[in-house]
């Protein structure tokens, strides 16, 4: 681990909401007489991991959650209670459960190859790829999840923000996502959390040419109290794994990127001349 930050824990409701299903999880737990490796056990989890979903640490899969209803015979309790946060999460399926574990990571390492991370759009630029990729949206849906995206953004404000890391391919700077202004803008935001140390980026360039992580958008997640975890995103899917094994070789792609990537200070560098040059062809339209 890069950094030493406290246990994070956003408050509010949604958080309520699943340390609520942990506690109901423990408590059918113990009426069933059984102790958390054995129900670990029978859902083919750890006990450890059980223990997590009881604290709120950790939110367990669609399956895992089918299966504890089955063991504990709940009829379906905890599998419509984690359809119903999925659901009411901002965020699209597949992404939400990554989103609640990213509020408790205590270091993220990303690799973005075509769109700045979500962790790091300004509005203008999350407003351009949400209108890009939901062309015939209302002007509400587009500012809910604008709003999401920035909601999320917050982690990178508080005292205890995560160690934060990103590699960018240097295509994401140079696609022109909402125009030069808008572009301008966005890179600028990057450069200023750049210099103020509030993150770590670095650009991996176009004369790299082949790179490890070729397959797409990859997520590193590092808990205090819990296993890492990685995320991968492809269209409109996106896999959790926690797997060690798994997890590992995410790892060590994300290290071969990074060893191909520029120093900080050639990436900031370059980030504020790809920010000045979308500035200069805009005063000029």
């Amino acid at each position: 681990m890069v950094g030493d930050t406290g246990r994070r824990r956003r408050p509010g409701s949604r958080q309520a909401a699943w340390e609520f299903f942990g506690a109901e999880l423990k408590n059918r737990r113990e009426e069933a007489d059984l102790t958390q490796a054995e129900l670990g056990m029978r859902v083919f989890v750890s006990g450890g991991y059980i223990g997590q979903f009881e604290q709120a640490i950790r939110k367990p899969q669609l399956d895992v959650a089918q299966r504890i209803d089955h063991i504990l015979q709940t009829d379906g309790f905890f599998e419509r209670m984690w359809r119903k946060l999925i659901k009411d999460s901002p965020y699209a399926d597949y992404f939400a459960a990554a989103a609640e574990l990213e509020a408790l990571a205590t270091q993220i390492c990303e690799f973005a190859p075509t769109v700045v991370p979500g962790l790091l759009q300004t509005a203008p630029y999350a407003r351009a790829v949400t209108i890009a990729t939901n062309p015939l949206a209302t002007d509400e849906y587009v500012e809910e999840k604008v709003a999401a995206r920035l909601e999320r953004a917050r982690i990178l404000k508080d005292a205890t923000r995560p160690v934060y890391w990103a590699i960018l391919h240097e295509g994401v700077l140079r696609l022109p996502v909402g125009g030069r202004a808008t572009m301008a803008g966005q890179l600028d935001h990057i450069a200023n959390l750049m210099r103020t140390r509030t993150v770590l980026i670095q650009v991996l360039p176009y004369e790299q040419g082949a790179h490890a992580a070729l397959g797409g958008m990859m997520s590193l997640m590092e808990f205090e109290d819990a296993p890492p975890t990685a995320y991968a995103e492809a269209l409109l899917s996106g896999n959790l794994l926690d797997d060690p094994a798994l997890v590992k070789r995410v790892q060590a792609t994300y290290d071969l990127i990074r060893a191909a990537a520029l120093s900080p200070e050639a990436s900031l560098a370059l980030v504020e001349s790809a920010a000045e040059d979308y500035r200069r062809c805009a005063s000029t339209t």
